[in-house]
């Protein structure tokens, strides 16, 4: 039976006339996937429709081998394959397919892309695009790969290229000569020639040049002759411009007959000794660099020569290194800064002060820059590269940002004790931000009392580690140990406890809260013992650093400080109340006196309130799940996404990972609750701080708006801005103000379904700007609305009320800081207004 043979050309028609048809019945398909099979590169149908939006309709499996994507991947994410163009040919490519969209004419391409694994291809496009009746246009297109073509191509310009450089480099003189040495003929510039044309012609070498020159030329003509291959020489010879450098090289060119071709080589002689001094020069800066340099192939990163300065900072000997990779040798800590030294020199051509951590024989990393720079060497390409060692720098800026967190952390301390009463909440805090800055695993602080009796107040501590809080020692002895050791030592530094002796009881307790190293310090005013601030490390020995232990010592003088401004406060409210019952008239001065207290009577009943019900509701939550976990522990399954908050110890109680989220988000709430307190009463004690500026409005809102569209998108919301250019500037802070758009929005999302509609106006009454908020959500009363800005206790049973009615007092006192008032109106159909005022700029 014969066989029909079909070329590569006819496939690629008869598979973009299939790919014409909108809609593949399923033969259809399978023939496409047997051409597919056997074309080389990638067919494809997609729609472009009206919208502008792209749906792909069909991806043959050649993408696999071109651009090492699946053929879902692609369908799933058009534009997947615009991120493998190479950057610099983007733009090309955008601009190609805007034109054939919008003529329509068959679209032609060739780019080049990367690959996931990196690899740099030559791609070629082809495509069909047709209009439908819908407006859609649909597109049925062809994509090979040309790599190997492109390569060809380059090779062979390569090749063009030296042929017409050895073309160009042949000598202008060239002679016949006889075995004898007569010169038969030349041809070459009369300018290159001492003599004329006929006066050399006929004559013999012994007759026109030195005899040494002459034996030596008639020798190099015999053993041409004799040996039948190519023969050069060198000579000098003296002209009117000095004596210049030959070189002659000889064939055979007939029956005892040469072609000999001269080159003026004067140059090149002197650019080999200009090339050997500058070896020269090289060598002695390669060997007497203080920066290790390194040669090493491009390909594999192997060594081929280091200087003195890389084996000092490596560590390794030169016969330890040389012929090896820095894989091999494992001074490459992150892999990935290889395969990114490679990226970069590809696409930058040099590499400059790139960081990275170079690990020396000894195991030591440090920090070095790095430097390269591809070179050609004998034909290889490799790579010259500099490193400096910057680790005592990056130490130095270390302890330089140390020392920056330390002087914050006791400036913010001190702020603390002259600011605040609440010594509970100054030492929480203290001992939490001390952990942070240490890094440390516990931070606790204990407090000695007149009953000889210690106690632990305040701990910040990782959950993995047993807690100290609360704790007591009943133990008379030892806490009479305890106070001995602090009072006699002003730094406890312990940096492994299993290297120290101590007494069965301390190294008990070491035990019992897993405790590897310690650092403590008294807290004592004058000589008198107040208690400890001591920190501990459980996952290792440590050493602890200076830096540290003065902090620690510091930190301690301030506590001092603010324990005994505690009990004198609390002494002297023992002296007003004492007072106050024995005055019986109340002057003009205690009435505004008692009206600022009244105040912050309110502002306690919040905070009681608040702190009261939800922190006893999170405790109530926390004892259900603890008793839950303790009566079921073992049952439930670590693989059904449980988490053991008891990992160190024999038997774990595992923790579902959902009731474990809402416990952290309890926290968040209680956070976000406690941070708005801290708000209002920075507001009342220093009032609010504003940074006025005269803005525009619109300008404003341009500015504000991005920030807000995350919280729309998430809630499906819009907001449409409808305020007018022509209106007059405003005096406002931008970021007070961003903060009240951001709360009334936030009130306004939580208390209506997704979907809501807000509109941004603005008008100007004497010589005040009316901005208004309006949503199309659900109303509210009037007296609701009244009282929408006052600070009060909200209903415990919704949930976040009190931690946003808190945001909602903070936006009056921000709006009537700037001079302006604030409220809400309830629509007559649906939805709300909120309005505030502004002062017009003069």
């Amino acid at each position: 039976m014969p066989v029909a043979w079909v070329s590569k050309g006819e496939r690629v028609d008869e598979a973009l006339k299939l790919l014409r048809k909108l809609e593949f019945p399923s033969e259809t398909i399978t023939l496409l996937e047997k051409i597919a099979a056997i074309l080389p590169g990638m067919i494809f149908q997609f729609r472009q429709q009206a919208d502008g939006s792209p749906v792909v309709l069909y991806v043959s499996s050649g993408c696999r081998a071109l651009s090492e994507l699946e053929p879902e991947v692609i369908q799933a994410d058009w534009q997947i394959l615009y991120q493998l163009i190479h950057p610099q040919d983007r733009s090309k490519f955008t601009k190609s397919l805007l034109i054939a969209f919008d003529t329509l004419n068959p679209w032609h391409w060739e780019v080049r892309i990367i690959t996931p694994s990196g690899k740099l291809k030559w791609i070629q496009g082809a495509c069909q695009l047709e209009a439908q009746a819908n407006g859609d246009i649909l597109c049925n297109g062809l994509v090979i790969d040309i790599t190997n073509r492109k390569q060809t191509e380059a090779n062979l310009r390569a090749s063009e290229a030296r042929y017409q450089a050895i073309l160009a480099a042949i000598p202008d003189l060239m002679f016949r000569l006889s075995r004898d040495g007569e010169y038969l003929d030349l041809k070459g510039d009369d300018i290159s020639l001492t003599l004329t044309k006929e006066e050399i012609v006929g004559k013999n070498m012994r007759d026109l040049l030195p005899s040494d020159l002459a034996l030596i030329g008639q020798e190099t003509i015999a053993k041409t002759l004799d040996a039948g291959t190519l023969q050069t020489c060198e000579y000098q010879l003296p002209t009117p411009l000095g004596i210049r450098d030959y070189e002659a090289r000889l064939v055979v060119s007939g029956a005892d007959e040469v072609l000999a071709i001269v080159r003026d080589i004067t140059e090149r002689k002197q650019a080999e000794t200009s090339l050997r001094n500058l070896a020269q020069k090289f060598a002695k800066a390669f060997s007497c660099s203080p920066d290790p340099i390194s040669i090493t192939t491009l390909k594999e990163g192997r060594f081929i020569e280091i200087n003195d300065s890389f084996m000092q900072l490596s560590g390794y000997e030169q016969d330890e290194v040389i012929n090896n990779t820095a894989f091999e040798l494992k001074i490459w800590v992150n892999e990935g800064d290889r395969t990114q030294l490679l990226q970069d020199l590809q696409t930058k051509g040099a590499i400059r002060n790139l960081e990275f951590a170079f690990r020396r024989k000894s195991g030591e990393v440090l920090t070095t820059l790095l430097s390269a720079d591809v070179i050609d060497l004998d034909g290889v390409p490799c790579i010259l590269a500099i490193n400096h060692d910057i680790t005592a720098r990056k130490q130095a800026e270390a302890q330089i940002r140390l020392t920056a967190q330390r002087d914050r952390l006791l400036t913010e301390t001190l702020v603390r004790i002259r600011s605040s009463l609440d010594l509970e909440q100054i030492l929480q805090t203290t001992v939490s931000e001390v952990r942070q800055f240490l890094q440390a695993d516990r931070v606790f602080i204990g407090l000695n009392n007149y009953e000889l009796k210690v106690k632990t107040v305040a701990e910040s501590v990782d959950p993995q580690y047993p807690s100290v809080l609360g704790w007591t020692p009943e133990d008379k002895s030892y806490l009479q140990e305890l106070k001995t050791i602090f009072s006699t030592h002003r730094v406890r530094v312990v940096e492994d406890v299993s290297q120290i002796s101590v007494s069965p009881k301390l190294q008990a307790h070491y035990q019992q809260f897993q405790t590897r190293a310690t650092l403590a310090v008294p807290i004592m005013l004058g000589e008198e013992l107040f208690g400890a601030l001591v920190a501990n490390q459980c996952s290792a020995p440590r050493q602890w650093q200076a830096i540290e232990i003065d902090l620690l010592q510091q930190l301690s003088e301030q506590l001092a400080i603010a324990i005994q401004q505690a009990q004198l406060y609390q002494e002297l409210a023992e002296l007003n109340t004492n007072l106050e019952r024995q005055v019986e008239e109340r002057t003009a001065q205690l009435q505004q006196k008692m009206q600022e207290l009244e105040k912050l009577q309110q502002v306690k009943d919040v905070v009681l309130h608040t702190v009261a019900h939800d922190l006893r509701t999170t405790v109530m939550g926390n004892l259900m799940v603890l008793k839950n976990l303790r009566e079921n522990s073992g049952v439930e399954s670590q693989e059904a996404g449980e988490i053991s908050p008891c990992s160190g110890s024999s038997s774990s109680i595992p923790v579902p990972s959902s009731i474990m989220e809402r416990m952290i988000q309890g926290n968040d709430r209680q956070l976000a609750m406690i941070n708005s307190l801290l708000e209002i009463h920075c507001c009342m004690e220093q009032g609010v701080t504003l940074n006025p500026q005269q803005v525009k409005l619109n300008t404003l809102l341009e500015q504000i708006i991005p920030n807000l569209q995350p919280l729309l998108w998430q809630n499906q919301a819009t907001l449409e801005n409808l305020v007018n250019e022509d209106l007059p500037l405003v005096m406002a802070d931008p970021m007070q103000l961003q903060t009240v758009l951001f709360t009334l929005l936030i009130y306004s999302l939580q208390h209506n379904p997704p979907g809501l509609k807000f509109s941004l106006t603005a008008t100007v009454v004497e010589k005040m700007m009316r901005i208004q908020l309006e949503h199309n959500g659900v109303t509210m009363s009037k007296l609701d609305g009244d009282r929408l800005f006052d600070l009060y206790v909200r209903e415990p049973q919704a949930p976040c009320s009190t931690i946003l009615g808190l945001k909602m007092y903070l936006c009056r006192q921000i709006i009537q800081a700037h001079g302006g008032d604030i409220g809400v109106i309830s629509n007559r159909k649906r939805g709300l207004t909120f309005w505030f005022t502004l002062s017009v700029a003069n």
